[in-house]
This record gives C-alpha cells, structure tokens and sequence, in this order.
C-alpha cells in the first residue's frame, strides 16, 4: 500500500501566534518561518496562518485581502466576530511560506503586542476558530493543519466537537506541535484549584464567558489531536516522566503512541560564519585560525582584557528558571576568582539573575562582560569569538543557541536534557570523538567540573580544533527537520484517516 507522500505532496496549514519576519517573539516565531519554507521546497504546499497584529505593516509586506467579513462564532447566544483574512505571497523560494493574517480590530488590530493581555485566552481562541472559519469557507483546504503550541491547542477540541460532522473540514488531520510544555495556558497551571481545574472534557465556553480564562490550551490539545509531536525525540520521552511532564505526564503516556519529537534546525543561510557581516573575520571549518581574531574583538567590545590564554564563555540566553542559572549562582564566583576564565552574558529576564550578573560584573570587571537588554547582533558576536558557550538548562525541550554556536565554532558545555542531549555529543578523549562538554545532574558541582574540563581541553589547540570542526560540520539544516515532518504528516494524515473508518 502506497503512502500518501508516494501519492501526492501534501497541503499543510500551520496556525500559530508568532511567525516571522512579520510578528516574531522568540524560538516560535523562527520555527514557523523556516520548517513551513523548508517543506516547500520538498515540494509541499505549506503555509502558515497568524492574526494581523498592530504592527505588522500590511503595505511593507504587501498584503492582499482574500476573504472580507468572515463571521467567526463566539458560542452560545452570541453574534459572531467579523474578521478579515489577509494574505501575504512571494514567489522567491527564499520568501517565507504564504501566509493568511486574521484580522480582527478589537483583539488584534488594536494591540501593540502579540503576549501579554488578560484576555490574550480570548484572543488565541478567536483565532482557533478564526483559523476553521476561514479553511471551511477557503477554496484552498489542507490535508492537515499544524496547531503550535498551547495557543492553538484547542483547534484539535473544536475539530472533534464543534467541526466532527462538518462536510469541508470533517476529513482534515491535525497534528499538535508542544514548543513548551511549561506553558499551558494564560495562568499558571501549577497553582490551577479543583474549582477552575479543566479536565479538557467540558465544552468549550463562549469567547465572553470568563471559564475560557481558565481553560487548559495545552492539555486540550493533547487530548484531541490525531498526533502530538515536540520539538526533539529527548523531550517527548522526558515529558512522559513526573519531572517533566508539568502535571500532564499522565496523559502523555497514554498517548505515548502518537508521539513523537522532531529536532529543530537552523536556518544555514541566516546563520553561516562565512558570509555573516556582522563579524570582522569569516571563517569556515578550513580556515579557524581566521576565527581566533574575532576572540580579541569581543574581549574589546565587553572591556576585557586582551588574552588570548583566557577561557572566554559565552552565555546567550532568556535569563529565568528554566536556564539553569541557579547553578552557576553557587559557583560563578570560585570560577571568575581561581581561574584564568571570561565571561560575556546576552539577554534579559528574570530581577534575580539580572543583579547576580551585575553584581558579578562588579566584583570581576576583568572577568565578566555584561549586556543585560535584547540585541540582535551582539549574539552573533558571541558565536563567532567565544571558545565556549554555555547552556546548563533545568529543562530544554529543543534549544537553538547550542546549534547556532556550533555553526560557529563556539563549543557548547550543556547539560543532558531534551534537545541539548539531542544535539550535543560529549567529548571522549580517549576516542577522540565529541562535540561539545556534557553533563547530567542538575548540580553546581557537576556544571563546575565540566567548565573546568572545557578549559583544560581548550589549552591543548590541537584537540580543541577538532572539536570545532566536528562541531561546525554537523547538519542542523531545517531541511533534514522538514523531511521528518513530512513523514510525520503523513502518518498523521493515516491515523485521522483510520479513526473516520
């Protein structure tokens, strides 16, 4: 029997809050711009569908309205919203996948952000149902629609209630992508009372009635969709576990099989230290000893003193929890003062690490380098002139900083979790074998052997050389991640399939 890909290319509609370049946040927003382009250039009619927020310039990006007073039900009694839905469409293979803009003036025209409101459950749903509005009354219908992450998790619920008999969407698939478990809704799902805990079996409310506030996005999607996949094969065996499955590791392991993890990639176009402008020296696993000069120009650029003897650590990171940052609290200090180390820290987060970077900074000028704000450049930097970088994440269900660093030569120190244990391979000297330092309790002391084992590598040039090229030559290009999908699509296309039998 022959499989739908052996049939035919596949239609897919990924629906998300985030898409770049047009409204772009975090990991997200990259993922729904790279994997949709990437599966069409296998061949696949992807495209992506996001709300027109405030600041997406529709004449910059050319838009070109395709659907005009599309009534979207708000439940009960209710008059339904109107919406329109926008399109924006280019033709270069570099373009971004075509993608639809919902367009409502209250929840999205109107808001300067795409996060942060307390009706932002509201908003998310709107375009839940915005998104099957549109498919049922579009002329263009996908074989499945891809639902990202908690905010469109109740696409999969509205199809298996709402739209089950419905004639235009009745025989569409839909796969739920998880980017992060942690979140699962617009509160805080640790802290949910036996009063507003959701089930995920009651109907869902009206866009106006106050119990969608409470709904869990994340735990409905899981629950309804044909497959569930997350974003590294690590990660979906973790999520099944106590530790990691945020209260829904049950329900998880009863759905174990249908799901699966797909490792994120990166864009090699974007992120390529051959051809980047940013850096004073491009480079290539060839030609490393051209790399070496960008080490003094970001010791420059932090006020560090000029040595290229010292062990220089990049840190490119959201600053929170979930970072692992806890850690080097208890020992940053013996690091900075016993040994001939440096440190650079991108990013912004949490008042708690923003002070105890400060506060570091202040007691080792010398040492630590700080830019504690969002910059889109300075990371780069970082990438191209560190020796190593640092990610001793709690949890990591993909991560994109320890493969853009590899690209560039910056060897990652990690902890074995999620996407970094996918991605990161420790390094054996008696094999000579490895791309990166591993280690695997959640412990200051294992995160400050593993520093000091990266410096004593680092002084032997030779090996450390090694490692740089292993490290520059793996493949996380977003197209060996968009084959996967496809297959992945594909049996979600079978299993809807199945069930309707």
């Amino acid at each position: 029997m022959k499989t739908f890909l052996e049939k035919n290319n596949l239609k897919i509609l990924f629906v998300a809050s985030e898409a770049g370049p047009f409204a772009k946040v975090g990991g997200l927003g990259e993922v729904m711009f790279s994997l949709p382009r990437s599966l069409r250039r296998l061949g696949h009619d992807a495209r992506v569908m996001i709300p027109r927020y405030l600041s997406v310039d529709q004449e910059k990006f050319n838009l070109e309205t395709v659907m005009e007073g599309l009534k979207v039900p708000a439940g009960g009694e209710h008059e339904p919203l109107i919406c329109n839905v926008k399109l924006f469409n280019a033709t270069d293979k570099d373009a971004p996948a075509p993608t639809y803009f919902l367009e409502n003036e209250e929840y999205y025209e109107k808001r300067a952000n795409i996060y942060g409101y307390s009706d932002d459950s509201v908003r998310w749903a709107l375009l839940c149902r915005g998104a099957l509005e549109f498919i049922k009354n579009s002329e263009w219908k996908p074989d499945v629609i891809v639902a990202s992450d908690w905010q469109t998790g109740l696409i999969p619920n509205y199809m298996h209630t709402h739209y089950k008999n419905d004639a235009g969407l009745k025989n569409i698939a839909v796969l739920f992508s998880i980017h992060n478990l942690a979140f699962q809704g617009s509160f805080d799902h640790h802290f949910a009372t036996e009063m507003d805990y959701d089930a995920g079996q009651a109907e869902i409310p009206s866009i106006y009635d106050p119990k969608l506030l409470k709904l869990n996005f994340m735990r409905r999607g899981v629950m309804y969709a044909d497959v569930v996949n997350t974003v590294s094969p690590t990660y979906a065996q973790e999520i099944t576990t106590p530790e990691f499955g945020e209260l829904l590791h049950d329900l998880l392991a009863e759905r174990r099989g249908i799901l699966y993890g797909i490792l994120n990639g990166v864009d090699y176009d974007e992120w390529n230290p051959a051809t980047d402008n940013n850096l004073n020296f491009n480079f290539s696993h060839k030609t490393l000893t051209e790399r070496d000069k960008n080490k003094a120009i970001l010791q420059r650029k932090f006020n560090l003193p000029e040595d290229e003897q010292a062990f220089l650590v990049g840190i490119v990171s959201r600053l929170a929890d979930q970072k692992g940052f806890d850690m080097l609290m208890a020992c940053g200090d013996s690091l900075l003062n016993n040994f001939n180390i440096q440190m650079v820290v991108i990013g912004t987060g949490e008042g708690k690490y923003i002070n105890f970077f400060e506060e570091l900074r202040r007691r080792y000028p010398k040492k630590l380098g700080i830019h504690l704000s969002y910059d889109s450049i300075l990371p780069r930097l970082v990438y191209g002139g560190a020796d190593a970088m640092l990610i001793p994440s709690k949890y990591e269900p993909c991560g994109l900083t320890q493969m853009e660093a590899m690209r560039y030569g910056a060897v990652p120190i990690v902890r074995k979790t999620g996407g970094l244990a996918d991605s990161v391979e420790d390094f054996d000297l008696q094999k000579n074998t490895g791309d990166g330092f591993v280690f695997e309790n959640y412990d200051n002391y294992a995160l400050f052997g593993t520093i000091i084992r990266a410096m004593e590598v680092n002084k032997r040039k030779a090996i450390w050389r090694k490692i740089q090229e292993r490290a520059m030559k793996k493949d996380f290009s977003w197209d060996n991640s968009a084959r996967e999908y496809a297959k992945i699509l594909d049996r979600t296309i079978e299993f809807h399939a199945r069930k309707a039998i």
